[in-house]
C-alpha cells in the first residue's frame, strides 16, 4: 500500500508537514487560531512558494520551477 505512485502514499505530504512545523509551528506562539491560520498562509505563499529552495527541483523555487516548465511549453520563435 505504501509504493511510489500508489495514491495512498502519504510520504509527500508528511514530509512538507514536518518542514513547516520545524521551520514555523514549532518556532511561533500564537495566541488564536486565526493568527495561526494567518501567519501559515503567509509562510507558504510568502516564502515556501516563492524564495525558498527545494533541492529536489534543481534549488530552484516553486514558483521558479513552474514558470521554467512553462516556458519549456512555449515554441520558439
Amino acid at each position: 500500500m505504501s509504493r511510489k505512485g500508489n495514491c495512498y502514499d502519504n510520504a509527500c505530504i508528511e514530509s512538507f508537514h514536518s518542514i513547516i512545523k520545524r521551520e514555523l509551528v514549532y518556532l511561533s506562539r500564537f495566541e488564536t487560531r486565526k493568527q495561526a491560520q494567518q501567519s501559515i498562509f503567509k509562510y507558504i505563499e510568502c516564502f515556501y512558494n516563492k524564495r525558498r529552495v527545494h533541492s529536489s527541483i534543481d534549488y530552484c523555487t516553486p514558483c521558479e520551477y513552474e514558470q521554467l516548465f512553462y516556458e519549456s511549453l512555449s515554441p520558439v520563435a
